[in-house]
Formats: structure tokens, C-alpha cells, sequence
């Protein structure tokens, strides 16, 4: 009898040590630090489409510059770990117009009224998208961040997923991310422009490069 008291006592000293362990090793309340949110803004930032030229006339030989002029977001990112963290940005297709020095005010007309219409098609597709999967990356001196931020991109009403690599830094109470990726433009069925019309024709890959902002909220 006694030594099954004994053994009694040391299973319930074993199970005590390792509830107790269990506490001190996850204290509570300890929770990790919550990611900081930045909302975007589309006037302090850059986000631009290089479309290389294959056109005719006198558009040819230029590179088209077609910037997203209007766009809303907000991007995630915890201080000194990066994750979690996350991307999320609606830009206004119709909102997409040509910006190279390289055309006239009338040539730009032209441009941006076949982006519209053949190109972009914003009636039908009013809205391109993204929306990150997974972020990964490393931290840098100087609260900098070099990161990749996978994600699903919708345009032209085509999902696809890419991988969006950025320089990211932060800044008192603001977040500036910059880089650059491609697309090729058949994965979305944008079209270029018809041999009839023949002012906007861009090769298969697309240049994005971008240098945006937000604001801590």
C-alpha cells in the first residue's frame, strides 16, 4: 500500500512539473506583436505599365508608359519578423492613361482612346486587383525590408498568380514599397490593337514598375 502511495505522489509531482513547465514556456497574455496597417495612397505613389513598342506610324519606336492614376489598398507588415504581412490593391482601369514625354497631348488622345476601346476595356472590366497569398523576405538595417509578396492577380476578368518582389521601407509612420514585375499580356487576354488600327501595338510582356506609399492607420 505504501508503495503505491508513493507512486501515486511522483505521477501527480510528474504531471504537476509539466503543467507548470507548459505555463512558463507560453506565458499567458505573451501574444505576438500585431502587424502594422498602412493605407495606400494613389497621389503620393507611382505605378506604372511599360509596354514595349512594335506599332506603326509615329508611335512607332516609343515605349508606351501607362500609369494607373487611380487605385486603393492596404498593405500589412509586422515590424521585424515582416510576417504576418499582406498586399491588397484595386486599381480603376479607366483610370490607366499614357504619360510618355515621348507622344503630343493629340497622340496621347489617340492612345489612351484605343486603350479604352480595344485594349483595356475598363466598360467590361472596370477593376484590376491583387491580392497576396503568402509574403516571405528579410529584414534589413534602417527599418528596411527586401520582400516577395505572392498573390493573385485579376485582370482583365483573368486571375493568375504572380510574384511581386519589392524593396520596403518604413519610416515614422509611413511605408514606402518599391520594385518592379512582369506579365505577359496573353495570360490575361488583353488584346493589342488590330492591324486595322495598328497605333498601339505592345509586345507579349508587360514591365510594371511601381514606387508606392501609405500612411499608418
Amino acid at each position: 500500500m505504501k508503495t503505491r502511495s508513493l507512486f501515486l505522489v511522483s505521477c501527480c509531482l510528474v504531471v504537476a512539473f509539466a503543467v507548470l513547465g507548459l505555463e512558463l514556456s507560453q506565458p499567458r497574455g505573451l501574444a505576438r506583436a500585431p502587424a502594422n496597417r498602412y493605407r495606400l495612397d494613389a497621389n503620393q505613389s507611382k505605378f506604372i505599365a511599360h509596354a514595349l513598342p512594335s506599332g506603326l506610324l509615329w508611335f512607332k519606336g516609343h515605349e508606351h508608359l501607362v500609369a494607373v492614376r487611380e487605385f486603393t489598398g492596404e498593405a500589412q507588415l509586422t515590424p521585424g519578423t515582416i510576417t504576418p504581412a499582406s498586399l491588397q490593391l484595386t486599381g480603376k482601369t479607366a483610370s490607366m492613361v499614357e504619360t510618355s514625354d515621348a507622344f503630343t497631348t493629340q497622340q496621347k488622345e489617340i492612345i489612351n482612346k484605343e486603350l479604352r476601346e480595344i485594349v483595356l476595356e475598363p466598360a467590361k472590366y472596370p477593376e484590376i486587383v491583387f491580392q497576396s497569398t503568402e509574403v516571405s523576405g528579410k529584414s534589413l538595417p534602417n527599418n528596411q525590408y527586401d520582400v516577395k509578396i505572392g498573390g493573385n492577380l485579376t485582370l482583365h476578368g483573368v486571375t493568375r498568380h504572380i510574384v511581386i518582389p519589392a524593396h520596403v521601407t518604413i519610416t515614422g509612420n509611413d511605408l514606402r514599397a518599391q520594385g518592379e514585375f512582369s506579365i505577359d499580356r496573353s495570360d490575361f487576354k488583353v488584346k493589342a490593337t488590330s492591324a486595322v488600327h495598328g497605333l498601339v501595338r505592345v509586345r507579349d510582356k508587360i514591365k510594371f514598375t511601381f514606387d508606392i506609399v501609405g500612411h499608418g492607420s
